[in-house]
């Protein structure tokens, strides 16, 4: 568990990770705050096609996964792709915040890829998706 209690009425955010088209997208639906922004940062980073170093993309992942007042993490498949390690060990210790993969523009998604859903198929019996049949 992540210990982390939600009071009733409590503001949380979203944090974004992505693409510049994906992360633009969420910017306009509303995602974006910068309230907090002097203490944390922004809770959405860009992440181009020259990319950030690793360094830089799994600095981004822990900041946002550490921050208190992220509920949600959105992470394109492409970037969750550099970071896995760090979404698996994320994953198999917290539930909050939760991170979900989603596509990027340029990239379809692949399920095989997919850590939560992954494991949501083994939780209702359907079985490891990344085992192909054959």
């Amino acid at each position: 568990m992540s210990g982390i209690k939600l009071k009733e009425g409590e503001a949380r955010l979203i944090g974004i990770i992505g693409d510049e088209e994906t992360v633009t997208g969420m910017l306009l639906a509303g995602v974006g705050d910068t309230r907090k922004a002097a203490e944390y940062g922004p809770n959405y980073k860009v992440v181009t096609r020259d990319g950030l170093s690793l360094e830089e993309l799994e600095s981004t992942f822990l900041n946002m996964t550490n921050r208190p007042d992220i509920i949600v993490v959105l992470i394109t498949q492409t970037v969750a792709n550099e970071v896995r390690h760090l979404i698996v060990n994320h994953t198999n210790t917290k539930t909050i915040p939760a991170v979900l993969e989603i596509p990027s523009k340029d990239v379809p998604y692949d399920a095989n890829d997919d850590t939560i859903l992954r494991k949501v198929n083994i939780a209702l019996g359907s079985g490891d998706v990344t085992k192909k049949k054959k």
